[in-house]
């Protein structure tokens, strides 16, 4: 397995993106990070560098890729703006086979489907509502997961249920078939998306997790 020393995060800074930069910075990663604002930053870690730029710009996704080992995504849809997660990822996807750069975790919500699931009535209850409130970001949702599937990257998706904000490292619980709880914290998020990059565990798969 490639060695990871420096990682490009994206979105690393909305409610679970934070948590997870926190617990890279406490590991001794090197981190680029994608950010619109920079100049609104207060980032002082001399392991951090903000790359300014969108997502659905892929210059800035190469920019922010080049002489990274991996890339981890806590992407969240911009407020007002039309869905960016399959434009995001067509990015992200093109300048990684260009980088060769082979290792991806994302997030996502608990109603993208996989052809393996089986979701019990309250994971499809809230499939169900997501898709009557929110029908363009969770059709797009749908989409990222298949330019995922389609692709050679060694790519995980970690689909959630509510994000708790919280230093709390609570012990969660996985399944590949439905989601096993109400709410996951932040912290253990974090700490599952690291170990999963480090141990190479849950490749081309999206597993649902949740707080025990």
């Amino acid at each position: 397995m490639r060695s990871i020393h420096t990682l490009a995060v994206i979105g690393g800074t909305g409610k679970a993106g934070r948590y997870l930069v926190k617990q890279l910075l406490l590991q001794n990663f090197r981190i680029k990070l994608l950010h619109r604002k920079p100049e609104t930053l207060s980032l002082d870690s001399p392991h951090i560098e903000v790359i300014k730029g969108d997502a659905r710009d892929y210059n800035a996704i190469y920019t922010l890729l080049t002489g990274c080992d991996a890339v981890l995504s806590c992407l969240s849809q911009p407020v007002g703006e039309p869905s960016i997660f399959s434009d995001a990822a067509r990015n992200i996807l093109k300048a990684m086979h260009i980088l060769n750069i082979s290792r991806y975790i994302t997030i996502a919500g608990l109603n993208v489907d996989t052809p393996n699931d089986h979701k019990s009535a309250q994971t499809q209850f809230g499939t169900n509502w997501m898709y009557e409130n929110y029908p363009a970001t969770t059709k797009d949702r749908q989409v990222e997961y298949q330019l995922l599937a389609d692709s050679k990257t060694d790519w995980t998706m970690i689909r959630l249920p509510l994000i708790d904000q919280t230093d709390d490292a609570r012990a969660i619980t996985v399944s590949l078939v439905d989601c096993p709880g109400s709410s996951i914290s932040a912290t253990s998020l974090a700490l599952f998306m690291i170990k999963a990059l480090k141990n190479g565990e849950y490749i081309k798969q999206a597993p649902f997790i949740a707080d025990v």
